[in-house]
């Protein structure tokens, strides 16, 4: 009797061309009878030949026939805008339009699962967060840092579909600090050659390697999982630990200091973060990760170690990467 083949499993990735996507695009294509489809507006440098690459925006009609076209098993929403420079108006129209656009292909043509990378940003520095953040903990980001208020937006919404559309398997993922090639800010911050410490606080910090992100991204699809989940990496440690894990020697600065001169750094385009931003130099975020050890059946591969050092190594190559190919949001739409 001739043995039934497999069906392939179909995938979309959006935001494909950026650091993570393109690293979930080289996991998955590894893996057997995986379709991968990626929808960025961004060239996709040394893209998998099996990997389809679609230059569209994901908020226009044209995006839509990819998902009448195909049976999709499974999207990761992974382009979401970060970028602190961009207005507000771009981010909400990007954030927002963009990961609604997804769940409605995902409700009118029948995707069984939606993964979405949100951040543990939305719990938010603070003075009284308890020392382990729990998955039902409130999402107070956007009290010290406004730019934050669209991620706990998407956040919001991607868990909305919980009971609006409930055949629809709908994952949040909460990372802590992901390091390596990404282009964020806990990376950038320790590619600095004296990256500043506040005087007189030492938060503890936890840290991911992007790798290790990637493994729970992947696992987030299995079939049968729903909810959110903290994505933790190896145990938390000091930030001015996790400062000398890179190698670097920490800058301490007076904290009353600090905020100016962040804010001339900023305005002068001498730092790619507001001064907001100083309040994770300060205050503890550190979350449970149970839920995802368990059910995710997740462990860290990589130390912090070897995570801070990964910022540092691969952040000059991806730097010059990122400006070769930095043709995002001025590329043509259809």
């Amino acid at each position: 009797m001739a043995r039934r083949k497999k069906r392939t499993t179909k995938v979309v990735i959006t935001g494909i061309s950026g650091r993570l996507g393109q690293l979930l695009a080289r996991r998955l294509h590894r893996l057997p009878d995986h379709e991968i489809i990626g929808i960025d507006r961004r060239l996709f440098p040394r893209c998998p030949k099996d990997v389809e690459h679609l230059r569209i925006d994901i908020r226009r009609k044209a995006c839509e026939d990819l998902f009448r076209r195909k049976q999709i098993d499974v999207i990761y929403h992974l382009g979401l805008m970060h970028d602190p420079r961009r207005s507000s108006q771009e981010h909400h129209t990007w954030n927002i339009l963009g990961t609604q656009r997804v769940f409605d292909y995902a409700s009118r043509h029948g995707v069984p699962k939606v993964v979405v990378l949100s951040s543990t940003d939305v719990y938010g520095p603070q003075d009284d967060n308890p020392a382990f953040i729990s998955e039902d903990a409130p999402l107070l980001g956007a009290q010290r840092f406004s730019q934050i208020r669209d991620l706990i937006s998407v956040d919001m919404m991607a868990q909305s579909y919980f009971w609006k559309a409930p055949e629809i398997e709908t994952v949040v993922l909460r990372p802590v600090h992901i390091l390596g090639g990404v282009n964020n800010a806990m990376s950038n911050y320790l590619r600095m050659t004296r990256p500043p410490v506040i005087f007189g606080f030492d938060p503890m910090m936890q840290v991911i390697h992007e790798e290790d992100l990637i493994s729970a991204i992947v696992a987030a699809s299995t079939p049968g999982l729903r909810g959110i989940y903290n994505i933790t990496g190896p145990d938390a440690l000091p930030l001015r630990r996790l400062v000398e894990l890179a190698g670097r020697t920490p800058l301490e600065v007076p904290h009353f200091v600090a905020p100016v001169i962040a804010r001339q750094a900023w305005t002068m385009h001498l730092l790619n973060a507001p001064a907001a931003e100083l309040a994770y130099l300060r205050f503890a975020v550190t979350v449970d990760g149970t839920r995802a050890t368990k059910l995710l059946r997740l462990a860290p591969q990589y130390s912090a170690a070897q995570s801070a050092q990964a910022a540092r190594r691969l952040g000059v190559y991806d730097a010059e990467a990122d400006a070769a190919r930095s043709v995002a949001l001025t590329a043509p739409t259809r």
